[in-house]
């Protein structure tokens, strides 16, 4: 990266209905935490997708119907161009949800590494396939530039065997059927951020909540992942926004045997039509479920339950995870509805109340930093993750050791 001219690192979290951009100053050591441009196309496949960015107000776009993720992606490539002003792009990072058994680092990406990643499209099908889409097209389009693929399954690569192997014959080991893990770009920042912001205790027995559209839990210690909730699949752990979480193997033999859906219609079941919104029948996220709670009748009884349910889970592998650190000193909240939804958070530390954790409710209600009372035993903070940094400072140290 020796060259005069300013050289920029472009980070791209390619999602079913989304894309992320970020720039960062490339030549900048340390990295700034914070890019100097970014923004996003939401909406992609929806009726009416926007576009913003950090000099631009959320506003609609059209795309081509047939192709929306390409359509998305030309934009923002051309917003990009526009922007750009005499710098020049040195490397592309992706968040790439899945690296398998045999990605554990941040890896240069070549036509071989896209056909080793089709294959793992099937544990992860809401996220998988759009990197590797966004891949092969800049490699069309801009092909002087590095591409860098960044795994959430990678902080993971530290839990136990015990952790990792799953009740199946060992045979299922051997081919790589095991827990990997995810969210863990998510993860990698706090073990950056946490540290500075809490010193030793950081440093201890920790659990981050990744709670969004997708969720998880992670057990840390010494900053290194231990366990997750997560396994095989993204499908695992807590129950989600549409996704079921952990699910008796029994009821999807019943769905298919009994009920005789097809493969595809139980995929579509778990992925897309599960979980809170299945649950609810009335959104995927909390902050609209909850709205609805008072209503008469069953409206408001499928809403109370699903609320429920989706805080019961998150108690109980929270319990799991604590018994596997062997108590706990700090915990964390992150991701939208980790860092943004204070009453989730409270019903949350309100069940977990066995712990000695005790929640300052003002704090709590404005989403401070810390969120737990002087007396807790228990440290409660919520933390803004930073994924994009995460990628950019991996492809930055990759590029310097090439």
């Amino acid at each position: 990266m020796s060259n005069s001219q300013p050289s920029l690192i472009l980070v791209l979290n390619c999602g079913s209905s989304s894309i992320k951009f970020a720039l960062f100053d490339a030549q900048a050591r340390p990295l700034p935490r914070k890019p100097f441009w970014h923004g996003k196309v939401q909406g992609i496949t929806g009726l009416v997708p926007e576009y913003s960015d950090s000099g631009t107000a959320q506003q609609r776009i059209h795309l081509d119907h047939e192709h929306p993720h390409t359509a998305a992606l030309a934009l923002i490539q051309a917003r990009i161009v526009a922007r750009l002003d005499g710098r020049r792009i040195v490397a592309i990072a992706h968040r790439v949800v899945h690296g398998g058994s045999r990605y554990f680092e941040p890896t240069l990406v070549t036509a071989g590494t896209i056909a080793e990643l089709r294959a793992l499209i099937p544990l992860a099908p809401l996220h998988q396939p759009f990197p590797l889409k966004a891949m092969s097209l800049l490699f069309e389009q801009w092909p002087g530039i590095v591409q860098v693929a960044c795994f959430d399954t990678a902080f993971h690569r530290t839990v136990p065997k015990v952790e990792q192997i799953l009740p199946l014959p060992y045979s299922a080991w051997e081919r790589g059927l095991r827990r990997y893990g995810f969210h863990g770009l998510s993860y990698d920042y706090m073990s950056h951020v946490l540290p500075e912001r809490h010193g030793d205790l950081a440093r201890g027995r920790t659990l981050v909540a990744h709670l969004g559209s997708g969720a998880s839990l992670c057990a840390m210690q010494n900053l290194q992942s231990v366990a997750t909730t997560m396994g095989f699949s993204a499908l695992d752990g807590l129950m989600m926004g549409t996704r079921t979480g952990s699910l008796d193997p029994g009821a999807l033999l019943y769905l298919m045997e009994i009920e005789e859906l097809s493969l595809e219609e139980v995929g579509r079941t778990l992925y897309n039509q599960s979980g809170l919104l299945g649950v609810s029948g009335i959104s995927a996220e909390p902050r609209v479920v909850v709205m609805h709670e008072a209503d008469p009748g069953e409206a408001g009884e499928r809403a109370r339950i699903a609320l429920a349910l989706y805080v019961r889970r998150i108690v109980r592998e929270i319990g799991a995870l604590v018994a596997v650190l062997g108590g706990l000193d700090l915990f964390v909240f992150t991701a939208g509805v980790g860092e943004h939804n204070a009453f989730v958070r409270e019903r949350v530390c309100r069940d977990l109340a066995f712990l000695d954790i005790k929640l300052d409710t003002d704090a709590n209600a404005i989403d401070a930093p810390v969120i737990s009372t002087t007396d807790s035993r228990v440290l409660v903070t919520v933390e803004p993750t930073n994924e994009e940094w995460v990628a950019a400072r991996y492809t930055q140290e990759l590029m310097s050791a090439a």
